[in-house]
């Protein structure tokens, strides 16, 4: 989304702990300081850490940040059904909704909102790892809004994956590029 031609996104990322739901947050928010943009990330968490919910605000944007709170995101991801009903209503009309339907079965009730339907879980598996499922939807997102470049995104899991195995880091970052093209022709 585009306010008066800045680069502006303000994304909630949402589903069970586990999902790696924080692991997105934060490489969006490691991407947005390699492309020198203003970012903020606030993590949340349910009364589980891993099982419960979990979610975090990334606010994304040209010009300094007000406030890293926010009411009405420009984007959420929901990773799956709890975090669909409770965040879906609050996308500003015309904003972007992605859809892990590896675990979400419904369809969302807005129409004015654009929606996008990923299988991560499947693709992921293809890959050959359930759990880079998280790396296809961001790899998705960037396809989607276009926000950060796929290279400024694969440097921040780099950074954040440092000291790790090898084939962890290839895999994911096939599975952004899976993402990506999942998303494509949507």
């Amino acid at each position: 989304m585009s306010l008066s031609g800045k680069k502006y996104h303000s994304t909630i990322i949402s589903g069970f702990g586990g999902q790696g739901v924080m692991l997105i947050g934060q490489t969006l928010t490691y991407a947005a300081m390699t492309e020198k943009l203003h970012v903020t990330w606030i993590p949340s968490y349910g009364p589980e850490m891993r099982g419960g919910t979990a979610n975090c605000t990334v606010v994304i944007d040209e010009e300094p940040i007000g406030s890293p709170v926010i009411d009405r995101p420009t984007d959420v991801i929901a990773m799956n059904i709890p975090s669909l009903l409770k965040f879906e209503k609050c996308i500003l009309p015309g904003g972007t909704l992605l859809l892990n339907t590896s675990v979400i079965d419904r369809e969302p009730t807005r129409t004015d909102i654009h929606v996008y339907r990923v299988n991560a879980g499947e693709i992921a598996g293809k890959i050959g790892n359930d759990k880079v499922a998280n790396m296809v939807i961001l790899g998705a997102f960037c396809g989607i809004t276009g926000v950060l470049s796929l290279e400024s995104v694969q440097h921040a899991m780099e950074k954040k994956l440092a000291g790790k195995k090898p084939e962890l880091l290839e895999m994911n970052v096939r599975a952004l590029q899976a993402g990506k093209i999942a998303i494509e022709g949507q």
